[in-house]
């Protein structure tokens, strides 16, 4: 008798009245996994999420307004007190120069301290830019200028809690300019705001938020 004459003879070795191999496994594939195998994604669908929104990192603590004029006014000293020092040594030299013609009563410039002087203002308003882009490098890679790491606050991006680099803190402060309009009530909106953001904050996505001193 041939094995096409059998009738218990199946090819590929399964079980008769089960269905042949599809792809080297029986039909269906793999099993389902069983159910509750899986965490369920946390709230807001997905993993992650947005800086301090449900299901992502939580927000840390806003900065008030008080310490943000704290940290306002230390920076500006840093910046304003070199430059204030040279401009007042370069005014007295100018003062120095100066000769008053008896006859006329004209005031004219004399000697080489006119020329020293000149320089000494230059370099006051080299050093002003350069303390003022030194502190938004500062702010835009840690979060802090000198200021701000005193009172124990940094700026971050609202949606990440990134820091904002070098760039966007230079931007952030030229638009400084929209808070001063009008009234300086950009400065002060912080007062009322719910995320304490001032209008340059708003229109480049930061706040400011408390930090470990």
């Amino acid at each position: 008798m041939s094995y096409g004459d059998d009738p218990n003879y199946n090819p590929g070795g399964y079980p008769q009245n089960q269905p042949g191999p599809q792809g080297g496994y029986p039909q269906g594939g793999y099993p389902p996994p069983p159910q509750g195998s899986y965490p369920p994604p946390p709230a807001g669908g997905q993993y992650g999420g947005a800086y301090g929104a449900p299901g992502g990192y939580p927000a840390p603590e806003l900065a008030h307004w008080g310490l943000r004029v704290g940290a306002y006014l230390i920076d500006g000293l840093i910046v304003g007190v070199p430059v204030w020092i040279l401009t007042f040594i370069a005014g007295g030299m100018l003062a120095g120069s100066m000769e008053v013609d008896p006859e006329t009563g004209q005031a004219t410039m004399s000697g080489g301290g006119t020329g020293i002087a000149l320089i000494v203002y230059l370099l006051a308003i080299v050093l002003g830019l350069g303390l003022g882009l030194w502190l938004k490098y500062k702010e835009g890679t840690t979060g802090q200028t000198v200021g701000k790491k005193v009172v124990g606050i940094k700026t971050i991006k609202e949606q990440t809690g990134e820091y904002i680099g070098f760039g966007m803190a230079f931007v952030r402060s030229l638009c400084h300019f929209v808070d001063g309009l009008p009234c300086y009530i950009g400065f002060l909106w912080p007062l009322w705001d719910d995320k304490r953001q001032t209008f340059a904050d708003k229109i480049v996505g930061t706040v400011v938020v408390r930090a470990p001193r």
